[in-house]
């Protein structure tokens, strides 16, 4: 007996309909060899990248048409390199904690901020807090100019040190200063108009100054 008449007799179609074909094929697929073959997404966005790549391509003949990708992808890699290098991880925010700390105490105030402090204690006649806030506006403007570093646990005679290496035609003045931050501070001593002149023509003659060239950086952290 021929299978045309026993498919006839089952009443069996010999090519099925569109959703019967569908399910067949869907069947199909879902096999495990048909499932392992798949690409994976790291295959897929591999392709994706390795096709930007070998997109760019000189235009027209010549020896360097096919090396353009490897060139391209090489002077992209360079780049990056060289940027971590010169500027170190990017940061997301440029004030970061550690430089609030400002003489063992907290302060997010700018070095224009504390010299208008300074101003407003000086015009009251509290030169003690006048002469503290406004060392802490030259410590303050010169780390702002990424001339010296302020690190927690900097002492006054420590950014005095620091900064006479950048400034050392100021060097005995910025120890001088250091030395009238700790007695007012800490030493519960009280400041006079005239430490405050003095230390207020520091100030201005730090933020007119350039910094010494250094031959080694460090020099500024120490």
């Amino acid at each position: 007996m021929s299978p045309l008449f026993l498919a006839s007799r089952l009443d069996v179609p010999l090519v099925p309909d569109a959703p019967g074909a569908r399910d067949l094929l869907q069947r199909e697929l879902s096999k495990p060899e048909y499932q392992t073959a798949q690409p994976s997404l790291w295959d897929i966005v591999s392709k994706a990248f390795w096709d930007w790549v070998n997109s760019l391509r000189v235009p027209g003949e010549g020896p360097f048409t096919g090396l353009f990708p490897i060139i391209a992808m090489t002077v992209v890699v360079v780049g990056i390199v060289i940027a971590f290098i010169v500027w170190g991880v990017p940061r997301l925010n440029r004030r970061s904690a550690r430089q609030l700390d400002l003489f063992g105490e907290r302060d997010d105030r700018t070095a224009e901020r504390l010299r208008q402090d300074a101003r407003t204690a000086a015009a009251a006649g509290d030169w003690t807090l006048a002469l503290q806030e406004l060392y802490r506006a030259i410590a303050r403007g010169l780390s702002e100019r990424t001339i010296v570093v302020v690190t927690p646990g900097t002492t006054a005679h420590g950014f005095a040190a620091r900064a006479a290496a950048a400034f050392p035609q100021d060097g005995r003045a910025l120890a001088e200063a250091a030395d009238v931050f700790d007695a007012v501070r800490y030493l519960e001593a009280t400041g006079t108009e005239a430490q405050y002149r003095e230390l207020e023509a520091l100030d201005a003659r730090l933020s007119a100054a350039a910094p010494r060239l250094l031959a080694d950086p460090e020099e500024l952290v120490r």
